[in-house]
């Protein structure tokens, strides 16, 4: 590489959270570029609060990568930006399973060599090292990954997870071996992770953030009879059945 980048990395603001493969997690100490008593004041507070600014770091070696649209604030090095989509048709086909999943239509794949930046966020950023599996991830959550994973859309098994349990009837879905980042709602250190083994989950409400596609995914009554749902005061749940992995945020319901 023939260029530096100064003040990022040697920064005694900026500390590294977490690095897997390509993917760098970077976490500002305090925000510095507050204006006003105001702004000082909720910054203080956030910090306090285990809110700070986060930002993904991804370095190439002549190596690709895929990235949620928009999410670029800025490349150093030679890289090219495409699509991925080589025809009309292709174009058709990631317009409707991007909305069916809603994650957006057209992901831009970087390929070369350089460093991006991605836009900074409040949110947690986790890097997932998918191992030979198949994940199938909430919406809104993707933020990058690898192009050695396959990206697709899984559909749910029934139609009751979309008209009873307030859920689309298509999730995006990683596969293959590689890491993949996203942006969720809660830090890693405090997601549940339940391992079932021939078993079954059940979740009251849209905080499962991902789990393994081996499972069957329905919503269904908490009790075996309306009564008996009524009377438990849960009504409808999300139902985990199966072998495989579900990843849940208990204290922060996703939505």
């Amino acid at each position: 590489m023939t260029f530096v980048i100064n003040n990022l990395l040697d920064n005694s603001n900026t500390v590294i959270k977490e690095k897997l493969g390509s993917f760098t997690v970077l976490e500002y100490i305090k925000d510095l570029s507050t204006t006003s008593v105001t702004d000082a004041t909720a910054q203080y507070y956030m910090s306090h609060s285990n809110m700070h600014r986060k930002q993904l770091m991804i370095e190439l070696n002549n190596s690709e990568i895929m990235m949620k649209a928009g999410a670029m604030q800025y490349t150093v090095g030679r890289m090219e930006m495409t699509t991925g989509i080589k025809d009309a048709g292709g174009a058709v086909r990631s317009f409707f399973g991007g909305a069916a999943s809603g994650t957006g239509a057209i992901k831009p794949l970087y390929k070369g060599t350089g460093t991006i930046l991605l836009e900074p966020t409040y949110k947690y950023i986790w890097l997932i090292d998918v191992d030979n599996d198949e994940v199938v991830i909430e919406d809104g959550l993707f933020l990058a990954c690898e192009t050695s994973l396959r990206i697709g859309v899984t559909a749910r098994s029934n139609l009751s997870s979309a008209v009873l349990g307030g859920e689309g009837l298509f999730n995006m879905s990683a596969s293959g071996k590689g890491v993949i980042a996203l942006e969720a709602p809660i830090p890693s250190e405090e997601a549940v992770v339940v391992e079932l083994q021939n078993d079954e989950l059940k979740v009251d409400g849209n905080f499962a953030m991902m789990w393994s596609n081996s499972l069957n995914f329905t919503v269904e009554r908490s009790g075996k009879t309306r009564l008996g749902s009524a009377a438990s005061g849960e009504g409808l749940v999300n139902v985990y059945r199966g072998t495989g992995m579900v990843w849940l945020a208990p204290l922060a319901a996703y939505s």
